[in-house]
């Protein structure tokens, strides 16, 4: 017996890296997961194959989350393919890709988040639990300065953490639970290796300063934890190298 048999996930942004392991780990305990994709079809495809292989279950949905249909397609896929939805992890994020509308950023790490979160609310039984996935970099930005080449989107999730926290006391009257994760730069992703780029050095000074930085599969599995651990709704979870923030 898995931690989630009989229980659905949504996770978003999983079609690679950190979402992709989580939608995995969360598969191997049980869970039912809803893998979401903005536009590569064919590694959201690769992540449901492996999990099915594996003898789970998942499906596929390509959803642009900025948009309210994007929004009901994804919170429309985990009852009409799975019956429930016990879980929602919010892990997609951007802004720092090229091409995009000016304000992408804030659509896509709070507005987004939270309509998501909204849309799905009504679907969620007591006992339900939302994980945010956040950077160290975002989540201490108004105390501490990051990168200027990040710093619109450490701003921007950390608006859409407020804007989540805010909803709290409407959750717990329907006993569901917020969880935020918040890890330090992680080695293999998207918006380390942009950063990267950007800022030539930084994810070697980073790690000079943390002593490690996790990998993909690591930071996974501790977001994949947070589903249920036994915490207090508001919690945070650092993950790596918070003691150089606080």
């Amino acid at each position: 017996m898995g931690k989630l048999d009989g229980k659905t996930a949504i996770v978003t942004g999983s079609s690679r890296g950190v979402g992709a392991d989580v939608a995995k780990y969360l598969a191997a305990e049980g869970a039912a997961v809803v893998v979401n994709y903005r536009q590569k079809a064919p590694r959201a495809n690769k992540v449901v194959a492996q999990i099915t292989e594996a003898g789970g279950r998942a499906v596929a949905v390509g959803a642009d989350l900025t948009t309210q249909e994007g929004v009901q397609a994804l919170v429309s896929a985990a009852m009409e393919n799975f019956g429930s939805l016990d879980l929602l992890v919010l892990n997609a994020s951007g802004g720092m890709e090229s091409g995009m509308a000016e304000n992408y950023a804030l659509q896509l790490n709070r507005d987004a988040q939270v309509n998501l979160l909204k849309s799905a609310l009504p679907l969620m039984k007591p006992g339900s639990r939302v994980v945010f996935v956040t950077s160290h970099q975002a989540h201490f930005i108004e105390t501490v300065p990051t990168m200027p080449e990040y710093e619109p989107v450490a701003k921007s999730k950390r608006a859409g953490e407020d804007a989540l926290r805010a909803l709290i006391p409407g959750l717990s009257e329907e006993d569901i639970s917020l969880v935020v994760v918040s890890g330090d730069m992680i080695e293999g992703t998207v918006t380390a290796t942009l950063l990267d780029r950007a800022n030539p050095g930084a994810i070697e000074a980073r790690r000079a300063e943390a002593g490690r930085l996790y990998s993909v599969a690591e930071f996974a599995a501790e977001i994949a934890k947070m589903a249920t651990a036994d915490v207090e709704t508001g919690h945070t979870e650092y993950v790596g190298g918070a003691d150089y923030f606080k």
